[in-house]
Protein backbone atom coordinates (compact mmCIF):
# COMPACT_ATOMS: atom_id res chain seq x y z
CA UNK A 1 0.00 0.00 0.00
CA UNK A 2 3.01 2.33 0.10
CA UNK A 3 2.35 3.62 -3.41
CA UNK A 4 -1.24 4.45 -2.46
CA UNK A 5 -0.15 6.27 0.70
CA UNK A 6 2.08 8.58 -1.32
CA UNK A 7 -0.81 9.33 -3.64
CA UNK A 8 -3.27 9.86 -0.81
CA UNK A 9 -0.96 12.24 1.02
CA UNK A 10 -0.52 14.36 -2.10
CA UNK A 11 -4.28 14.50 -2.68
CA UNK A 12 -4.73 15.52 0.96
CA UNK A 13 -2.19 18.33 0.61
CA UNK A 14 -3.66 19.48 -2.68
CA UNK A 15 -7.06 19.64 -1.06
CA UNK A 16 -5.67 22.03 1.54
CA UNK A 17 -4.31 24.23 -1.25
CA UNK A 18 -7.69 24.17 -3.01
CA UNK A 19 -9.38 25.29 0.19
CA UNK A 20 -7.27 28.45 0.18
CA UNK A 21 -8.68 29.29 -3.23
CA UNK A 22 -12.19 28.57 -2.03
CA UNK A 23 -12.99 26.24 -4.95
CA UNK A 24 -13.12 23.18 -2.74
CA UNK A 25 -16.11 24.67 -0.89
CA UNK A 26 -18.26 24.28 -4.01
CA UNK A 27 -17.36 20.59 -4.21
CA UNK A 28 -18.04 20.08 -0.51
CA UNK A 29 -21.47 21.72 -0.81
CA UNK A 30 -22.33 19.22 -3.54
CA UNK A 31 -21.21 16.34 -1.32
CA UNK A 32 -23.52 17.62 1.42
CA UNK A 33 -26.42 18.04 -1.01
CA UNK A 34 -26.03 14.53 -2.42
CA UNK A 35 -25.76 13.11 1.12
CA UNK A 36 -29.03 14.79 2.19
CA UNK A 37 -30.85 13.52 -0.91
CA UNK A 38 -29.53 9.96 -0.85
CA UNK A 39 -29.93 9.59 2.91
CA UNK A 40 -33.42 11.17 2.88
CA UNK A 41 -32.49 13.05 6.02
CA UNK A 42 -30.89 16.32 7.12
CA UNK A 43 -29.98 14.79 10.50
CA UNK A 44 -26.32 13.67 10.57
CA UNK A 45 -26.96 11.35 13.52
CA UNK A 46 -29.23 9.19 11.36
CA UNK A 47 -27.55 9.87 8.00
CA UNK A 48 -23.98 8.44 8.00
CA UNK A 49 -23.12 9.88 4.58
CA UNK A 50 -24.18 13.37 5.67
CA UNK A 51 -22.22 12.97 8.90
CA UNK A 52 -19.07 12.24 6.91
CA UNK A 53 -19.76 15.04 4.42
CA UNK A 54 -19.99 17.49 7.33
CA UNK A 55 -16.81 16.11 8.88
CA UNK A 56 -14.99 16.50 5.58
CA UNK A 57 -16.26 20.07 5.24
CA UNK A 58 -15.04 20.90 8.73
CA UNK A 59 -11.62 19.41 7.94
CA UNK A 60 -11.27 22.08 5.23
CA UNK A 61 -12.40 24.79 7.67
CA UNK A 62 -15.75 25.42 6.02
CA UNK A 63 -17.72 27.74 8.35
CA UNK A 64 -20.64 26.19 10.23
CA UNK A 65 -23.09 28.64 8.65
CA UNK A 66 -22.00 27.52 5.14
CA UNK A 67 -22.70 23.90 6.05
CA UNK A 68 -26.11 24.73 7.50
CA UNK A 69 -26.96 26.87 4.46
CA UNK A 70 -26.07 24.01 2.11
CA UNK A 71 -28.37 21.62 3.97
CA UNK A 72 -31.22 24.15 4.10
CA UNK A 73 -30.89 25.03 0.41
CA UNK A 74 -31.08 21.37 -0.56
CA UNK A 75 -34.29 20.95 1.40
CA UNK A 76 -35.95 24.14 0.20
CA UNK A 77 -35.02 24.12 -3.48
CA UNK A 78 -34.65 20.41 -3.96
CA UNK A 79 -31.67 20.91 -6.25
CA UNK A 80 -30.71 17.63 -7.86
CA UNK A 81 -27.08 16.73 -8.50
CA UNK A 82 -26.40 13.71 -10.68
CA UNK A 83 -23.22 11.73 -10.11
CA UNK A 84 -21.40 10.59 -13.24
CA UNK A 85 -18.00 9.25 -14.22
CA UNK A 86 -15.78 9.56 -17.28
CA UNK A 87 -12.86 7.33 -18.16
CA UNK A 88 -10.05 7.83 -20.62
CA UNK A 89 -6.35 8.37 -21.17
CA UNK A 90 -4.08 11.37 -20.86
CA UNK A 91 -0.87 11.71 -22.91
CA UNK A 92 1.82 9.03 -22.31
CA UNK A 93 -0.90 6.39 -21.83
CA UNK A 94 -1.87 7.54 -18.33
CA UNK A 95 -5.28 6.23 -17.26
CA UNK A 96 -7.68 8.86 -15.87
CA UNK A 97 -10.91 8.24 -13.97
CA UNK A 98 -13.01 11.41 -13.51
CA UNK A 99 -15.83 11.59 -10.95
CA UNK A 100 -18.37 14.40 -11.31
CA UNK A 101 -21.44 15.77 -9.57
CA UNK A 102 -23.58 18.08 -11.67
CA UNK A 103 -27.03 19.56 -12.22
CA UNK A 104 -26.32 19.80 -15.96
CA UNK A 105 -24.92 16.62 -17.50
CA UNK A 106 -24.47 18.13 -20.97
CA UNK A 107 -22.38 20.99 -19.63
CA UNK A 108 -20.21 18.64 -17.61
CA UNK A 109 -19.58 16.25 -20.51
CA UNK A 110 -18.74 19.17 -22.80
CA UNK A 111 -16.26 20.61 -20.31
CA UNK A 112 -14.56 17.27 -19.65
CA UNK A 113 -14.33 16.50 -23.36
CA UNK A 114 -12.80 19.93 -23.98
CA UNK A 115 -9.98 19.32 -21.49
CA UNK A 116 -9.20 15.86 -22.90
CA UNK A 117 -9.07 17.30 -26.42
CA UNK A 118 -6.94 20.31 -25.43
CA UNK A 119 -4.27 18.17 -23.76
CA UNK A 120 -4.20 15.39 -26.34
CA UNK A 121 -6.10 12.84 -24.29
CA UNK A 122 -8.94 10.53 -25.33
CA UNK A 123 -12.19 9.63 -23.61
CA UNK A 124 -13.16 5.97 -23.50
CA UNK A 125 -16.27 3.98 -22.66
CA UNK A 126 -17.51 3.65 -19.10
CA UNK A 127 -16.14 0.58 -17.29
CA UNK A 128 -13.15 0.47 -19.64
CA UNK A 129 -10.77 1.14 -16.74
CA UNK A 130 -12.35 -1.11 -14.10
CA UNK A 131 -9.45 -3.54 -14.42
CA UNK A 132 -6.93 -0.78 -13.64
CA UNK A 133 -8.37 0.66 -10.42
CA UNK A 134 -9.55 -0.82 -7.12
CA UNK A 135 -12.32 0.95 -5.20
CA UNK A 136 -11.17 1.57 -1.62
CA UNK A 137 -12.41 3.30 1.49
CA UNK A 138 -9.96 5.70 3.13
CA UNK A 139 -10.21 7.39 6.52
CA UNK A 140 -7.80 10.05 7.75
CA UNK A 141 -8.02 9.80 11.55
CA UNK A 142 -6.44 11.28 14.65
CA UNK A 143 -5.63 8.69 17.29
CA UNK A 144 -5.98 9.75 20.93
CA UNK A 145 -2.77 10.72 22.71
CA UNK A 146 -0.99 7.61 23.91
CA UNK A 147 -3.06 5.19 21.82
CA UNK A 148 -1.30 1.97 20.89
CA UNK A 149 -1.11 1.59 17.09
CA UNK A 150 -0.97 -2.21 17.27
CA UNK A 151 -4.05 -2.39 19.50
CA UNK A 152 -6.00 -0.10 17.17
CA UNK A 153 -4.94 -2.21 14.19
CA UNK A 154 -6.04 -5.44 15.88
CA UNK A 155 -9.39 -3.95 16.92
CA UNK A 156 -10.24 -2.93 13.34
CA UNK A 157 -9.23 -6.11 11.52
CA UNK A 158 -12.66 -7.73 11.88
CA UNK A 159 -14.23 -4.62 10.32
CA UNK A 160 -12.17 -5.01 7.14
CA UNK A 161 -8.94 -3.14 7.89
CA UNK A 162 -6.40 -3.56 5.08
CA UNK A 163 -3.80 -1.06 6.21
CA UNK A 164 -3.13 1.50 8.93
CA UNK A 165 -0.24 3.83 8.26
CA UNK A 166 1.12 6.94 9.98
CA UNK A 167 1.13 10.16 7.97
CA UNK A 168 3.39 13.16 8.44
CA UNK A 169 1.49 14.86 11.28
CA UNK A 170 1.61 13.58 14.90
CA UNK A 171 -1.10 10.99 15.70
CA UNK A 172 -2.57 11.27 12.18
CA UNK A 173 -3.11 7.93 10.43
CA UNK A 174 -4.56 6.66 7.19
CA UNK A 175 -6.92 3.68 7.41
CA UNK A 176 -7.67 1.71 4.22
CA UNK A 177 -10.41 -0.85 3.62
CA UNK A 178 -12.36 -2.36 0.73
CA UNK A 179 -15.29 -0.31 -0.59
CA UNK A 180 -17.83 -2.84 0.70
CA UNK A 181 -16.39 -2.53 4.23
CA UNK A 182 -16.67 1.28 4.33
CA UNK A 183 -19.80 1.39 6.50
CA UNK A 184 -18.65 -1.20 9.02
CA UNK A 185 -15.22 0.47 9.24
CA UNK A 186 -16.79 3.86 9.88
CA UNK A 187 -18.91 2.39 12.69
CA UNK A 188 -15.90 0.60 14.22
CA UNK A 189 -13.79 3.78 14.21
CA UNK A 190 -16.57 5.88 15.73
CA UNK A 191 -17.22 3.21 18.39
CA UNK A 192 -13.67 3.73 19.64
CA UNK A 193 -14.10 7.52 19.78
CA UNK A 194 -11.37 8.00 17.18
CA UNK A 195 -11.66 11.38 15.48
CA UNK A 196 -12.29 11.04 11.73
CA UNK A 197 -10.83 14.05 9.93
CA UNK A 198 -11.71 12.93 6.43
CA UNK A 199 -13.37 9.91 4.88
CA UNK A 200 -14.11 8.99 1.30
CA UNK A 201 -14.27 6.28 -1.32
CA UNK A 202 -11.38 6.52 -3.75
CA UNK A 203 -9.96 4.64 -6.72
CA UNK A 204 -6.46 3.24 -6.32
CA UNK A 205 -4.41 1.99 -9.29
CA UNK A 206 -3.43 -1.68 -9.06
CA UNK A 207 -0.17 -0.90 -10.85
CA UNK A 208 1.47 2.52 -11.28
CA UNK A 209 3.57 3.55 -14.25
CA UNK A 210 6.72 5.69 -13.95
CA UNK A 211 7.08 8.77 -16.14
CA UNK A 212 9.80 11.30 -16.74
CA UNK A 213 9.60 14.50 -14.72
CA UNK A 214 8.53 16.41 -17.83
CA UNK A 215 5.83 13.89 -18.78
CA UNK A 216 4.52 13.81 -15.22
CA UNK A 217 4.27 17.61 -15.22
CA UNK A 218 2.36 17.61 -18.51
CA UNK A 219 -0.25 15.14 -17.25
CA UNK A 220 -0.58 16.97 -13.92
CA UNK A 221 -1.45 20.19 -15.79
CA UNK A 222 -4.29 18.31 -17.47
CA UNK A 223 -5.47 16.86 -14.15
CA UNK A 224 -5.37 20.27 -12.47
CA UNK A 225 -7.41 21.75 -15.33
CA UNK A 226 -10.04 19.06 -14.83
CA UNK A 227 -10.06 19.64 -11.07
CA UNK A 228 -10.60 23.36 -11.61
CA UNK A 229 -14.07 22.55 -13.01
CA UNK A 230 -16.67 22.92 -10.27
CA UNK A 231 -18.52 19.83 -11.56
CA UNK A 232 -15.44 17.59 -11.15
CA UNK A 233 -15.21 16.07 -7.69
CA UNK A 234 -12.17 13.79 -8.11
CA UNK A 235 -9.64 12.76 -10.73
CA UNK A 236 -7.71 9.50 -10.31
CA UNK A 237 -4.66 8.38 -12.29
CA UNK A 238 -2.20 5.49 -12.47
CA UNK A 239 1.05 7.50 -12.51
CA UNK A 240 3.85 6.74 -10.09
CA UNK A 241 4.40 9.85 -7.97
CA UNK A 242 8.00 11.16 -8.20
CA UNK A 243 9.58 11.78 -4.80
CA UNK A 244 10.06 15.48 -5.54
CA UNK A 245 6.30 15.86 -6.04
CA UNK A 246 5.70 14.99 -2.40
CA UNK A 247 7.63 17.95 -1.03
Amino acid sequence: MSGHSKWSTIKHKKGAADAKRGKIFTKLVKEISVAVKEGNSNDPTSNPRLRLAIQNAKSYNMPKENIERAIKKTQEKGEEYVQMTYEGHAPHGVALFVECSSNNARRTLSNVKSVFTKYGGSLGKNDSLNHIFDHKGVFIVELPEGADEEEVTFSLIDSGLENLEALDEPNIFEIVCQMQDFGSMQSAIEAQNINIQEAKLIRVPKITQPLSKQAFGTVMKMIEKLEDDDDVQNVYHDMEIPEEAED
